[in-house]
């Protein structure tokens, strides 16, 4: 007899029709109780921004340090933004991040996270020979979205990262960025935006993503992101992160070294997902159209949407 499996079946349709929720395999009732974002926020202590997938992202730029490879300053854009992103969820919210610290950040932001239930998934490098050295910390949280935010408070407390800036005008148009923005884009197969001098493009994944039962969006770190910082002459400094099953991370290395584009860290950022993933980071330095076709090879060494 299949009793269980056709038990399941019928709790699945009575949550159909009776407004309550599936999550994680188990029948939940409806919640009707929103998260107040404007409470998270003030938690958190910075405004949010959202994003697709019923994503809020929180923004924790470090325009404090002044970070270089070789002779080109990285902008914040570029390869120093660091974010933690919310998303609603039966039972809370969950939220993932990446921290941008310096090496004597590191540890006491572990504390503080800790202390207020917030895990670390990842502690690693994404770029090579920066000065001074970059650490990236990967965080996830799960449950009461303002015990989350507090926690995430305290640890940029004990960091540098600045206060949120008061609101700027609008980043100038790609036409005055002094790359081809539209080549770019041509050649990448995937346009992108302007944001703090920097021309950012984001691929996501044709798959959906799940992680303990939750569906998590490329929004929340899960697309592969290619980021262009002008630096004279048609050129441009480019990183990012290629978001990648375990079949597909050679031969996106192959076809990175074949366009001269160097990797820099392989690794995860995360624990529980499925299907497993890698996240690769790139680096280089040279005509900015020339590095999308390079990136563009990559790109169909994967799964990335169409």
């Amino acid at each position: 007899m299949r009793v269980p499996t056709l038990i399941i079946a019928a709790a699945a349709l009575t949550a159909c029709y009776r407004n309550v929720q599936i999550f994680d395999g188990e029948v939940l009732p409806a919640d009707t109780r929103d998260v107040d974002w404007g409470a998270v926020e003030g938690a958190i202590g910075r405004a949010g921004v959202t994003q697709p997938g019923g994503v809020h992202r929180f923004n924790f730029p470090r325009s404090d340090l002044r970070v270089m490879v070789g002779d080109v300053q990285l902008k914040p854009a570029l390869a120093l933004g660091g974010w933690v992103a919310f998303k609603e969820v039966p039972d809370g919210a969950i939220a993932t991040g990446d921290l941008v610290l310096t090496e004597s950040e590191v540890s006491p932001v572990i504390t503080a996270l800790q202390a207020g239930g917030v895990e670390q998934t990842a502690i690693h490098h994404h770029i090579l020979k920066e000065s001074p050295r970059v650490i990236y910390m990967h965080v996830h949280g799960h449950g009461d979205p303002i015990k989350i935010a507090h926690a995430i408070r305290s640890a940029v407390s004990v960091t540098a990262i600045p206060a949120p800036p008061p609101p700027t005008a609008a980043s100038a148009p790609a036409s005055e960025l002094g790359i081809d923005t539209a080549g770019i884009a041509r050649a990448l197969g995937y346009s992108g935006r302007v944001n703090g001098g920097v021309y950012q493009v984001s691929a996501p994944r044709a798959e959906a993503i799940h992680e303990m039962g939750i569906e998590i969006p490329p929004s929340m770190g899960l697309a592969t992101a290619m980021n262009f910082q002008p630096t004279g002459n048609g050129r441009a400094a480019i990183t990012g992160d290629f978001v990648l099953l375990g079949s597909e991370v050679n031969p996106v290395i192959r076809a990175l070294r074949d366009n001269g584009i160097e990797v820099t860290s392989l690794h995860s950022h995360m624990l529980m997902e499925e299907p497993r993933l890698f996240f690769m980071h790139f680096w280089a330095n040279d005509d900015a159209v020339k590095l999308a076709r390079g990136l563009r090879a990559a790109l169909d060494r994967t799964s990335a949407r169409k």
